[in-house]
């Protein structure tokens, strides 16, 4: 049973960290300068950083806990 619960957790939340990476890069590219949005798509740590700047602040965060509770989740899986 709890190996089904990393598992879910594990991918739920890499879903959610690439769904809302892509959701920041189109919204850089709706923005200008557009090439950040292409370097964000690439770069993945630039994208939050620009997003932050750009007052996208919510997707910031959640791109944040994310990756957070990813890197968590991966940890306690590997114990």
């Amino acid at each position: 049973m709890k190996d089904i619960l990393l598992v879910g957790g594990l991918v739920l939340a890499f879903a959610l960290l690439v769904t809302v990476h892509v959701t920041i890069a189109f919204g850089l590219l709706r923005r200008r300068p557009r090439w950040r949005g292409l370097v964000a798509f690439v770069v993945a740590p630039l994208a939050p950083y620009f997003a932050w700047r750009e007052r996208m602040r919510v997707r910031a965060t959640i791109w944040a806990v994310a990756l957070v509770a990813y890197a968590a989740t991966r940890i306690v899986a590997s114990v």
